[in-house]
């Protein structure tokens, strides 16, 4: 569908969360930070933490990542909430952090796999294998492009040894889950009946394939911005180039529901 620029709606889009019980979800890497070669290496900006902070004074946020929950708290350390492994992680402020449960059955093939990957990417240059408590990331975003093959050969043999578990593909990233029905729009779904909050009340960020599913479950209700100066095809309604312009939107979105409240 055709994008609009966000930034020149903030007061559009403010005036529509503040009809009805609100949330704010966020997305992390290539979202709030930009994508870097590692998964440490994306670092939150100050100026960003700060425009976070500030939207969270006027509305719940919530941070929807693939990031592994302790991973995403440590990044963003802010007091919101968190859905955190693609939505099979959750955490509410002041309350104990909880798990998909029908995910927990799959934690041993979880190992399995990361173990499986680690023996066969050491002899892969720029392949990196994140472990997670419900999925094992296969990153290649060192990877030169003439070895390209490798990595997708890599893939192909994990799924063949591990047929109970699906292949979550992102921005150079494989990623090994539970072969069960749950991704970011389930989560975003299920966080909001938490919070009461009517999906006409979500407003998601995100710049990843994997946002699609959020932006999918509140098409036609919620509002969706992608975050991708390319502006490829997506469900969501609203664009932003990069997280520079996120920051800016986050901050002006910040103002203009101070001034509605």
């Amino acid at each position: 569908m055709t994008t609009e620029h966000a930034l020149a709606r903030v007061e559009d889009i403010a005036r529509h969360l503040t009809r009805q019980p609100h949330v704010i979800c966020l997305d992390y890497d290539g979202t709030l930070t930009p994508i870097r070669p590692s998964p440490p290496e994306a670092v939150l900006g100050e100026d960003m933490r700060a425009a976070v902070v500030k939207l969270a004074q006027q509305s719940p946020v919530a941070i929807v990542t693939g990031r592994q929950l302790s991973d995403a708290r440590q990044m963003v350390d802010i007091d919101v909430i968190y859905a955190a492994s693609h939505g099979f992680e959750l955490k509410f402020p002041d309350e104990p952090a909880q798990s998909y449960e029908p995910a927990e059955a799959y934690r041993a093939a979880i190992a399995e796999t990361a173990d499986t990957a680690e023996d066969a990417a050491r002899g892969i240059d720029g392949v990196m294998v994140e472990r997670k408590p419900f999925s094992t990331a296969v990153h290649f975003r060192k990877m030169a492009p003439e070895d390209m093959p490798k990595v997708s050969k890599l893939v192909a043999e994990l799924q063949e040894q591990h047929p109970g578990l699906r292949v979550l593909r992102g921005k150079k990233v494989s990623e090994f889950q539970p072969r069960i029905d749950w991704d970011k729009g389930r989560a975003v779904a299920l966080l909001a009946e938490r919070l009461e909050v009517p999906l006409e009340g979500v407003l998601y960020i995100g710049d990843d394939v994997t946002d699609e599913d959020a932006f999918r479950t509140i098409a036609g209700k919620g509002l969706g911005i992608l975050v991708n100066e390319t502006h490829r095809e997506t469900a969501a309604q609203y664009r932003l180039d990069d997280p520079d312009e996120v920051r800016m939107f986050l901050e002006r979105l910040a103002e203009a529901l101070g001034g509605a409240a």
